[in-house]
């Protein structure tokens, strides 16, 4: 079966045997020792023009304009970008011109990798640049990359579209650098929520990810199989019931950044494979919880950004504590202002229509609730809000409140009208907990079989277990 080329891929491969044929290695062993990078000379050539004398630095060549005898480049490397300077006879100091005639000017194209040495000067416009006095090929390109062209800081022919961006996300890498920066985010976050975690004196775990029975969330898993054992194994939904085990077991504290996986539908909001952080805390409650994801997150924006205030859009969102907070009756009366506090299941269904609610005759008091709350609320939630006191129809496994038995103590702290963090004071009496589950599923004897070894080693009585679930999205990240 032959490779069908097209004409920018075909005129590649054959500036790459040319190269062979030059006797250059287009992809070689060497190492190439790099001794700066684009955003040091930047941030640092303009205080002090006697600096980087003798450079050098690698990259992927992003633009280039040949005129003539003399050249530049726009290189990129991992954090930025720098204007190349060639001149021939400097690349050239001999008789022979080819390095500058044969290979920089027809051989290499956008997308190579090349090193270069060289001095930092400022030309006549002003523009840090790199003389360069001797490059090297460190990777030929076969095929071309989108081109995206800017000028006047107007960006044309930009690599926006959605398919293409996250099927090649390297591509979208190279192209899009701001999308290297939400890497480089997320990974500092998730660096600082290790820190803060870490230095409470909580202990960070592993816990298992192929699971014979899966658990701590309700949705369906991916299957596999485990030909040594020939068993049936799952990949894990959650991992809150090994941490559980692990307070069980002793430890004040546990948590762990864990891959979780859930066989169902795909949305923005949604990935089959996601990461997120579960905490486990012994002998608080959920007040305490919220205290301590206001700290958390607090930390977390000023290590990412310095201050706590984040632009989202066409919003100035304040991380800074303390954050609203809202039981779910407060929410909803103060953005409708309607008190439904006092009203029966057919006064909500009123409410819930008017509100633009589908009311489905099967719904309860608390899925009403739930359902007038996600309608009228959410939206509006824009700076970091908690909302408390969900319905125990909607939340059955947290503690009851003390003020209000038909209310849980489960929240959800929110900002620009999303969700980020789910808290649960965990309702710790096994015998409940376990009729809880009986009732809430239609489970057939072999499935209760099934899990009844699992609900007697899982449901101990704590003495208080919080439970504090982090979502960290694989692209979008707060």
């Amino acid at each position: 079966m032959s490779l069908e080329l097209s004409e920018q891929e075909a005129i590649r491969r054959n500036s790459l045997q040319e190269l062979y044929k030059l006797g250059i290695d287009p992809y070689p062993a060497e190492k190439f020792e790099v001794n700066v990078t684009t955003k040091e000379i930047l941030d640092k050539f303009p205080n002090n023009n006697t600096l980087y004398q003798e450079i050098k630095i690698a990259g992927r060549i992003m633009s280039r304009r040949i005129m003539g005898a003399a050249s530049f480049v726009e290189l990129q490397d991992a954090v930025g970008r720098i204007q190349l300077y060639f001149k021939r006879d400097d690349i050239c100091t001999g008789e022979d011109k080819t390095m500058y005639n044969t290979v920089f000017k027809r051989l290499l194209d956008i997308g190579d990798i090349i090193g270069v040495s060289g001095v930092v000067f400022i030309t006549q416009m002003g523009e840090i640049t790199i003389h360069v006095k001797e490059f090297n090929v460190l990777c030929k390109s076969l095929r071309p990359l989108p081109i995206v062209k800017e000028k006047d800081n107007v960006v044309y022919d930009a690599f926006t579209d959605p398919e293409q961006r996250y099927r090649q996300r390297y591509v979208d890498l190279i192209v899009n650098p701001e999308v290297r920066d939400t890497f480089v985010k997320r990974n500092q976050l998730v660096n600082s929520m290790r820190q803060f975690l870490s230095q409470k004196g909580y202990l960070e775990v592993e816990t298992p990810i192929l699971q014979p029975l899966y658990g701590g969330a309700a949705a369906r898993p991916f299957t596999t199989h485990h030909n040594t054992l020939d068993l049936t194994l799952y990949l894990r939904i959650a991992n809150e019931l090994y941490l559980k085990r692990l307070i069980v077991g002793g430890y004040d504290g546990v948590f762990e950044f864990s891959k979780d996986f859930r066989n169902e539908g795909m949305d923005r909001f949604h990935n089959p494979e996601f990461t997120q952080m579960e905490l486990y805390v012994a002998y608080k409650d959920y007040e305490w919880m919220m205290n301590t994801v206001e700290e958390m997150v607090e930390k977390i924006a000023l290590d990412l950004h310095g201050t706590t205030k984040i632009t989202v859009g066409d919003n100035v969102i304040d991380f800074k504590r303390p954050w609203k907070r809202f039981t779910m009756y407060e929410a909803i009366q103060h953005f409708t202002g309607t008190d439904i506090s006092e009203m029966d299941e057919k006064q909500l269904t009123e409410v819930a229509c008017k509100a633009g609610v589908e009311v489905d005759p099967s719904m309860g008091k608390g899925k009403l609730i739930d359902e007038i709350f996600g309608q009228t609320c959410e939206s509006q939630l824009i700076q970091p809000t908690f909302i408390t006191d969900y319905p125990i129809e909607m939340c059955r496994l947290p503690k009851n409140t003390a003020i209000n038995q038909a209310w849980s103590n489960g929240l959800k702290p929110s900002a620009t009208a999303k969700k980020y963090v789910m808290l649960f004071q965990n309702l710790t009496t096994p015998l409940i907990n376990a009729s809880v589950l009986k009732r809430s599923l239609n489970w057939d004897a072999v499935a209760i079989q099934k899990v009844w070894f699992w609900m007697k080693t899982s449901f101990v009585p704590l003495s208080s277990v919080c439970h504090q679930r982090q979502v960290l999205a694989l692209v979008s990240i707060v």
